[in-house]
């Protein structure tokens, strides 16, 4: 049995994962799939101060308390940042790095760095009342929200968005720790409607554990936990 962590990306919460959880915990998985601070459950609790170092302690206390070892860590999105740095606090207790078309750091960078065009997010929050919170971005109706296009999907995934702290997209990627270099990795890109201006990095075709990377494709958009779930739990389950 393994213990699947699935982290959420940026304005989600831990329910994207619903459709997901079954299907790995029906094979004799543990699977936990929390919402960060800011969000789903813990949505109140969203401030300026909240940022990636907020969400990097939510997982790495989360695995400590747990005590769990052996973790499948999956990062979506935004999240390919908490969970490489927790993984750099904790990589003892991380089996396997999980990058579901996700940001892919290297030490010192923010979200911003990673991806340009979150820049002009922050651009825009800093002109908005307060001048820290990120709204969900809108998409054009073809390109769906986060690549969700069926309309009851739609209305399903707009319960659980909510504003992003600036702060997530600034603050840096710690990747000091050389034992975090040997845990291995493995990246799953959703190819299915990718939004203009969207400029995914190439994977190096050598992990930093020495192993050829290993990359998948789901032909889906962004959000391929809630459109294609079964068959994103079948590519999870090869690494459990």
């Amino acid at each position: 049995m393994s213990t699947y962590l699935l982290v959420h990306g940026a304005w989600h919460s831990g329910q994207c994962w619903e459709r997901v959880v079954p299907f790995l915990t029906s094979a004799g998985h543990r699977v936990l799939a929390p919402s960060l601070t800011g969000h789903g459950d813990k949505a109140h609790l969203l401030s300026p101060e909240v940022g990636l170092d907020t969400h990097v302690d939510d997982i790495v206390t989360l695995i400590t308390e747990e005590d769990l070892t052996e973790v499948v860590l999956v990062g979506h999105s935004y999240a390919g940042l908490v969970i490489s740095s927790a993984a750099n606090r904790a990589p003892d207790r991380i089996a396997h790095l999980v990058y579901l078309d996700a940001m892919v750091p290297e030490d010192g960078e923010s979200a911003a760095d990673v991806m340009p065009l979150t820049q002009g997010m922050i651009d825009l929050a800093a002109k908005s009342d307060g001048g820290w919170r990120v709204p969900p971005p809108e998409l054009p109706p073809s390109s769906g929200l986060f690549g969700v296009t069926d309309p009851v999907d739609v209305a399903w995934l707009r319960t659980m968005l909510s504003d992003q702290s600036v702060r997530c997209f600034q603050q840096p990627v710690r990747l000091d720790n050389p034992a975090v270099n040997g845990i291995p990795r493995t990246h799953i890109h959703c190819v299915a409607g990718v939004p203009k201006g969207y400029e995914r990095r190439s994977v190096p075709a050598i992990q930093p554990n020495g192993s050829p990377a290993q990359v998948w494709e789901l032909p889906t958009g962004h959000d391929c936990m809630i459109t294609l779930p079964g068959e994103l739990a079948e590519l999870l389950l090869k690494l459990g």
